[in-house]
């Protein structure tokens, strides 16, 4: 049986949510003696929660502070902490045995620091860091043509040194060679313009990426595949996504000719030219190129975050490669497993009828405003008022608020609830909106005291 832990005020809803969800399993509810359940702390759970026989697991909320071991340890019950909203727990269920099986991949991520030679080594080392930490497998070094790089060699050896993998991306044949000395392992790029560059890697271990001649077909990769093979320098193909409106959708169709052609070759896309050439935000752009990527067997993803709406895009493949993967082996839409790719948007969001916040108001007996968004609007109430509006100012004048410190606490979650009415998102009183992986952390200081109503003289 699975034991859900909650306070008096929130019991009438989780028994609604747990009949509806109707789960596999025996579960019961224990409604410890404390009216909002978020305040609950994991060491005061310990002291007054009493664990029925029979009980396999422990379900907390998802607010509560603190371990919940120190529970575990008295009751003798394993215990985990649900959502924070209490609304949630089907997909917790739900999400349990994809959880167990999500996040493998098998597309690595290459991203570029655009015009390092215009960058400091320090400004080089600051970008190269924040993309690893990002997700990103190879660091690529993307020089400026007709602009030297005398640093080159050393700023390879110093992200070498730190224990990254990186790429130059250069047409040079001297920068090629200085990258390939200095540690990089794969070039970026080879045609038949430059192709006999690529012979003094020969024996070197490095790869290469192999491209169509500018201008021309996919027959153009032939001679320089060709000698590739003959030299032995592994290679990867890439036939270079075009922009939206210039070929876009037929250089898609080149991959898979690419891919029907050289069967067992490895291939790169570059995917700069959508995400950075097109005014929409990168998060969805980047999930349906790697899953292009991932169906055409594609194991090589290059991109980089130089225009502000790409800001984020090494995290955004990371999470969908992961996705993508998931969807692709194992047959299954790619909904419903990781939402952190939905950002502006709520994957469903969660609100209460005016029926249900009216019977709510009729339990509570102190003077706090508790607030409630929804499609439509907004709703305060306390044991005394009941305001419903779209308009914050005029809710906000309803409210009687003039002590300092309560009225900018409700400015600010009352503009939160407003912005969630504006974007169908899912508002959380105290909590931070979704916003995907981009989702900040809830304040842990929680301003519980600040809700308190000044009384009317």
């Amino acid at each position: 049986m699975v034991l859900f832990v909650t306070g008096r005020l929130a019991e009438p809803a989780l028994r609604r949510v747990l009949a509806e969800m109707a789960p596999p399993f025996a579960w019961d509810v224990a409604v410890l003696e404390i009216t909002v359940a978020a305040l609950m702390t994991t060491s005061w759970i310990a002291r007054h929660l009493e664990a029925p026989p029979g009980t396999e697991r422990v379900l907390i909320p998802g607010l509560s502070e603190g371990d919940p071991q120190a529970i575990a340890d008295r009751i003798g019950v394993p215990v985990e902490k649900g959502p924070k909203d209490l609304r949630e727990i089907p997909q917790h269920f739900g999400r349990a045995e994809a959880a167990r099986a999500y996040g493998e991949w098998d597309i690595e991520i290459l991203a570029e620091i655009n015009n390092a030679p215009k960058l400091s080594r320090e400004a080089i080392r600051s970008e190269a860091d924040y993309f690893r930490a990002c997700g990103a497998d190879l660091i690529d070094i993307g020089c400026t043509p007709g602009l030297a790089f005398p640093a080159l060699g050393d700023v390879v050896r110093d992200l070498v040194a730190a224990g990254m993998r990186v790429s130059i991306d250069t047409f040079d044949a001297a920068e090629i060679r200085t990258a390939v000395d200095a540690g990089a392992e794969l070039v970026l790029s080879v045609n038949g313009s430059n192709s006999d560059a690529a012979r003094q890697l020969a024996g070197t271990g490095a790869r290469v990426v192999a491209v169509p001649d500018l201008g021309g077909s996919l027959d153009t990769l032939d001679p320089t595949l060709e000698k590739l093979a003959r030299w032995g320098i592994p290679y990867l193909i890439d036939p270079i996504v075009e922009p939206i409106g210039f070929g876009f959708m037929a250089s898609l169709e080149r991959y898979a000719e690419v891919r029907r052609r050289y069967p067992d070759a490895g291939m790169l896309m570059g995917v700069g030219n959508i995400t950075e050439l097109t005014s929409a935000d990168s998060t969805g752009v980047n999930a349906l190129l790697v899953a292009v990527c991932q169906e055409l067997g594609i194991r090589s993803v290059l991109t980089t975050e130089v225009i502000p709406w790409a800001r984020g895009a090494v995290r955004e493949i990371d999470v969908a490669r992961r996705l993508m993967h998931y969807a692709v082996t194992r047959r299954t839409i790619p909904k419903g497993i990781d939402d952190r790719l939905v950002t502006v948007k709520d994957p469903a969001p969660l609100t209460y009828t005016q029926a249900e916040l009216r019977a709510l108001q009729k339990e509570i007996t102190d003077p706090n405003f508790r607030i409630f968004a929804d499609r439509d609007g907004i709703t305060v109430f306390n044991n005394e008022q009941f305001v419903r509006g779209s308009n914050i100012q005029d809710i906000f004048d309803q409210l009687d608020v003039d002590e300092p410190a309560h009225a900018f606490y409700l400015g600010k979650e009352l503009a939160r609830a407003s912005l969630a009415v504006t974007l169908g998102k899912t508002y959380r009183q105290e909590g931070a909106l979704q916003w995907g992986y981009l989702t900040p952390p809830d304040d842990a200081r929680r301003e519980h005291v600040r809700l308190t109503h000044k009384p009317r003289a």
